[in-house]
């Protein structure tokens, strides 16, 4: 069964940091572009990070850049999410999804192929 499975979230207090980790099994996720997403409660989901599958392009929202940096080991099947001067305002549901589509289209979840089920990523104040 082809899936994708978060990882990594959990507690820290504010100015912490956090790896994620999104692994593929099933399928290769090299020819993959990989995209983070969080939601929040009572928020809309918002759209983290993106990185094609050659690791050369890579977006990020606003609110997270010079904080995260994405990452992938397409030799261990994996995409990371290093997350750096956490804030409480980080604290949501972390997805990874992966599909084809262009990371200067992201947020856009058209070309969407697989959804992990999320991890949870909390920062106290």
């Amino acid at each position: 069964q082809s899936q994708l499975v978060e990882s990594g979230g959990g507690l820290v207090q504010s100015g912490g940091s956090l790896r994620l980790s999104c692994a593929a099994s099933g399928f290769t996720l090299d020819y993959y572009t990989v995209g983070w997403f969080r939601q929040a409660p009572g928020k809309e989901r918002e759209g983290v990070s993106c990185i094609h599958g050659s690791g050369k392009t890579t977006n990020y929202a606003d609110s997270v850049k010079g904080r995260f940096t994405i990452s992938r080991d397409n030799a261990k099947n994996v995409v990371y999410l290093q997350m750096s001067s956490l804030k409480p305002d980080d604290t949501a549901v972390y997805y990874c999804a992966a599909g084809f589509y262009y990371c200067s289209d992201f947020p856009s979840t058209v070309g969407v192929d697989y959804w992990g089920k999320g991890t949870l990523v909390t920062v106290s104040s």
